[in-house]
């Protein structure tokens, strides 16, 4: 095993974020919460006791470089798929090198890349070398596990979870490797604190867009003829760099949860922030249009029905107006929506009554409600002392009944004592003492 940081004697034709991978586990760069002194996953390493694992995080994170530490530290062969690339030719093909390495008596790590990619067919055809100990699996994705794997291979894998790295980290990598990288130096180029720590904290948690970003400046000011990447240069690239999101993905419903959660929380600081990052990550603003018109009935209801109104308006607005004037007034409906009062009253009665739909009979509606637009529907009784409200006091019929006999006493709709609501609690609590007193009740 090598002893220097980074193996630095590669083509420099190869990418810089290859180049700067780490040769042994010390040097690895975060993730101490599984790679930490004492930590299981590092014990289980250094031991020589791998098991079959799935490495779930961000891009950029070091997925591909630990699997690759691992075979070192396991002295088994490095075996790589992926599933954008690769299809059932390439499994078989794997599997095949993989049996007969393990005939020769040597191990054999199998990396699957985007492991979620894989349909469930494909994601099978492992399960026999995995049961057999032919291959030690690792496979590595961005999305939930849970979501995307099959239960079969995740009862046979263990998950860890990568964590994105800190803008610490990174700006560190970004200066260790201005100082060993032998293509950069063979520039003369270096790079300022200022301009590092950008760099960094536009990489978003990872390190193979920060070495990306730091590449291209590093071209940039060679063929500038400047020795020092400044803080200038560092935006300059920048600028064309997209945030994470991955719109389908877990960061995508992520940030949506964040800002429905914001605006439900009343804070408009934080739905301000989460609709900009997703902006800024590219989404389609009619996608948060949508959502908030969803916001507006689901958190708000009618402790202020103008809620549903703005978001609407917020919608159709955006659609006549476009991007980028269209998104402020997405802006401004999010703000109502969380400096309004919030009721989920209706919310909770509608998903209240569709449960007892489910769970019990269909009652048949009751004769008094039926209509009777035919002489034989008055005969069979069909409408039959039904009370028109509008001529009863107050246009309320007190003590009538509008459900099945048999749910006379279900209640699904509890205004709260917020905004609008706090009146229709009190007319209700109003009308109840009605239909107490009232001689007329539908059932006793």
């Amino acid at each position: 095993m090598q002893d220097s940081l980074f193996d630095n004697s590669t083509n420099a034709q190869e990418p810089l974020a290859s180049r700067m991978r780490p040769n042994n586990l010390n040097d690895y760069l975060g993730q101490d919460h599984l790679l930490g002194e004492g930590k299981a996953l590092r014990k289980v390493i250094e031991h020589g006791q791998l098991h079959s694992m799935i490495y779930w995080g961000p891009p950029g994170v070091g997925k591909t470089t630990l699997a690759k530490l691992l075979a070192n530290y396991a002295d088994a062969h490095f075996l790589a798929l992926s599933a954008v690339m690769d299809g059932v030719k390439e499994i078989r093909a794997c599997m095949e090198n993989a049996k007969h390495l393990k005939q020769q008596g040597k191990g054999a790590l199998l990396f699957v890349d985007e492991v979620h990619r894989f349909n469930k067919s494909q994601q099978d055809a492992f399960l026999p070398f995995v049961e057999d100990g032919t291959v030690i699996f690792i496979g590595a994705t961005t999305e939930n596990p849970s979501f995307e794997l099959n239960s079969a291979l995740l009862s046979r894998a263990r998950v860890y979870k990568l964590r994105g790295l800190g803008i610490e980290t990174i700006d560190g990598l970004l200066q260790k490797t201005t100082t060993i990288d032998k293509q950069i130096k063979s520039l003369e180029i270096s790079i300022n604190s200022d301009a590092s720590r950008f760099l960094a904290s536009m990489a978003d948690g990872d390190a193979r867009r920060a070495l990306n970003l730091l590449e291209m400046a590093a071209d940039l000011a060679h063929a500038d003829n400047q020795t020092c990447i400044t803080i200038e240069l560092a935006q300059e690239i920048a600028q064309e760099s997209v945030r994470q999101f991955d719109k389908g993905g877990d960061i995508f419903y992520e940030q949506i949860s964040a800002l429905h959660k914001s605006v439900r929380g009343s804070n408009p600081d934080g739905a301000m922030y989460w609709y900009c990052r997703m902006l800024d990550g590219g989404c389609d603003p009619l996608y948060i249009a949508r959502r908030v018109v969803r916001m507006a009935a689901e958190d708000i209801g009618n402790a202020d029905p103008r809620g549903l109104e703005v978001a609407m308006n917020a919608w159709q607005a955006y659609e006549r107006l476009g991007s980028p004037e269209g998104e402020l007034v997405i802006a401004q409906a999010i703000n109502y929506l969380a400096c309004a009062p919030k009721s989920n009253a209706v919310y909770v009665a509608y998903n209240q009554t569709r449960e007892l739909i489910r769970n019990t009979p269909s009652y048949d509606v009751p004769m008094h409600l039926r209509n009777a637009p035919t002489s034989l529907m008055k005969k069979e009784d069909y409408g039959k002392e039904y009370r028109y409200a509008h001529d009863e006091p107050l246009a309320y019929a007190a003590g009538e009944c509008y459900l099945p006999e048999d749910l006379k006493d279900h209640r699904f709709y509890h205004p709260v004592d917020r905004g609008l609501e706090s009146k229709i609690a009190a007319k209700f609590k109003y009308f109840a003492q009605l239909d107490q007193q009232s001689t007329k009740k539908r059932y006793e």
